[in-house]
């Protein structure tokens, strides 16, 4: 179990780390899934800003950090395992490193069914 500051006791296993699902507080709409640690889930509620953990980089990182495109975090829900969360959010901007408004844009067939909402090449210079 964690010793994160909560109500709820959240299970972060043996990996240290729970995914975490980034949901538009306002329209319902997934936008994203990451992983959190311990320290990811105490900073976002420490500034209200989504913080979650690369594990390509190995580190905690700011959901906006470099593009400015940040979450605002309106709520946490649990599970009821405590072994995963949903950020409630209000997006700034896309929430997909392509430019998507969402990660999920797009079918297991290939098509595209969202919406891009930036230019990554001019973000991510």
């Amino acid at each position: 179990m964690s010793d994160v500051d909560a109500a709820v006791d959240l299970d972060f296993g043996d990996s240290g780390r729970i995914p975490a699902v980034a949901q538009d507080a306002e329209s319902g709409e997934i936008l994203m899934l990451a992983y959190v640690t311990p320290e990811a889930v105490e900073r976002t509620r420490e500034t209200g800003r989504a913080h979650y953990y690369s594990r390509s980089r190995e580190e905690l990182w700011e959901k906006g950090a470099t593009s400015g495109h940040v979450q605002h975090v309106e709520e946490i829900r649990a599970d009821c395992d405590g072994d995963a969360l949903i950020y409630r959010v209000d997006q700034e901007g896309g929430a997909c490193h392509t430019g998507y408004e969402s990660c999920f844009y797009r079918t297991l067939d290939g098509e595209t069914v969202g919406e891009q909402v930036f230019d990554p090449d001019a973000v991510y210079e």
